[in-house]
């Protein structure tokens, strides 16, 4: 057998997002992609802000300026990156706390690689982005979903009873994918100091991981609370993938909370993995063009609009979906609570979305809305069709 049987085991339950996506791209070459309605991934389709190209022509024209450098990144990139991050967190970062990596995925991997025991285990809420799975597998460890409340909310008391010896860290993600709820304060607040008072019965520091990607596409005057600020046993594992919108670039960083347990110790492990994960760096020119735009972002009005038009036509079409408070997804309840039925029936109408349980939630599905308006705008007759046999 030339794949080993692990592999297979994965490819068999890996992830609903990319089977859809590549149902997508079969459909498309068969009906035309005007006929299709994919709402399957995560794809940022605004632009990234107006200065990105200006910048990134000027920092590719440089000369000399494509070798190795620190596996932690420049030194100048990461004392830019710390400036800003310590007004947004309201935690004093400095660049010897930060580390380039090859977007959220790199910086959760480094994480997870320089905390993990085999055997032990980590906790996030359901539902989640399940690729974490895999990565906590990567390392010896495993995924463990806590169920969340009925809002999508964190549930704390969830969360302390699933805690034993072997659990080493807590993945937050806020904005949430798939869910769109970003976590209260007091929320979080309660979750620090169970996790303080845990980690003094077990004997051990639970760490909590941020995955916060989506921290700037929020809506209103929806803020995302400081992790950090709340808990100082936190690591920030983050990516420009969204809100700069160049996910092909894989680019972001991991942040060491400075009054972080065993900080020294745990930057440099984090160094040491970047380099032996194979990563060795992150991207040299993505590292200079991402150090001169700290709190830029795309523009996230656009993402708010999409929202509001595709919401109404699901709502209109008689689905109960609360409307997400940041990322770019929807994620309706699936009538009867069947989500892989509403997705193969939406299948049917040339619509593609993504059963809930690929995210550990059955009964619910999700939809991409980063996509362009007159997609939103297509794909109203065909939800139309969709409903009259959901809903029969």
């Amino acid at each position: 057998m030339a794949v080993s049987k692990k592999i297979l085991d994965m490819q068999a339950s890996s992830s609903f997002i990319r089977k859809m996506f590549e149902t997508g791209a079969r459909l498309k070459t068969e009906y035309g992609a005007e006929n299709v309605f994919d709402f399957s991934i995560g794809n940022p389709d605004a632009l990234p802000p107006a200065e990105f190209t200006q910048i990134l022509q000027e920092e590719a024209a440089k000369e000399t300026m494509h070798g190795y450098m620190p596996n932690a990144g420049y030194p100048f990139v990461r004392e830019q990156i710390a400036a800003y991050l310590s007004k947004e967190q309201n935690v004093p970062f400095q660049a010897d706390h930060i580390l380039m990596t090859s977007g959220a995925g790199g910086a959760l991997n480094v994480a997870l690689k320089t905390i993990l025991n085999p055997g032990d285990k980590v906790l996030a809420s359901r539902p989640c982005f399940m690729e974490y799975k895999f990565y906590c597998d990567n390392h010896g460890g495993s995924l463990e979903l806590v169920d969340c409340s009925t809002d999508f909310d964190l549930n704390v008391e969830a969360f302390e009873k699933a805690i034993d010896k072997s659990t080493a860290a807590v993945i937050i993600n806020s904005p949430n994918n798939p869910s769109g709820k970003v976590y209260s304060e007091s929320t979080l607040k309660e979750l620090a100091e169970m996790l303080e008072r845990k980690s003094s019965e077990i004997g051990r520091r639970i760490y909590i991981l941020c995955d916060e990607p989506y921290r700037k596409i929020v809506y209103g005057d929806v803020t995302v609370p400081s992790i950090p600020a709340l808990y100082d046993h936190t690591m920030i594992c983050t990516s420009y993938s969204k809100d700069l919108s160049v996910p092909g670039e894989r680019i972001g960083f991991l942040a060491i909370s400075p009054e972080l347990e065993d900080r020294d110790n745990i930057v440099s492990g984090a160094v040491l993995c970047n380099r032996i994960l194979g990563y060795v760096n992150a991207s040299a020119l993505m590292q200079r063009v991402v150090g001169r735009m700290q709190g830029a972002s795309c523009d996230v009005s656009q993402y708010q609009r999409k929202r509001d038009k595709l919401g109404k036509i699901l709502q209109d079409c008689g689905f109960d979906l609360t409307l997400p408070e940041g990322t770019f997804y929807l994620f309706p309840k699936a009538p009867m609570g069947d989500d892989q039925l509403v997705v193969d029936l939406l299948q049917e109408q040339n619509i593609l979305a993504v059963p809930g349980k690929g995210f550990g939630l059955p009964g619910y599905f999700r939809l991409s809305y980063c996509v362009d308006d007159a997609v939103i705008e297509r794909s109203e007759a065909a939800f139309k069709r969709a409903a009259k046999k959901i809903f029969a």
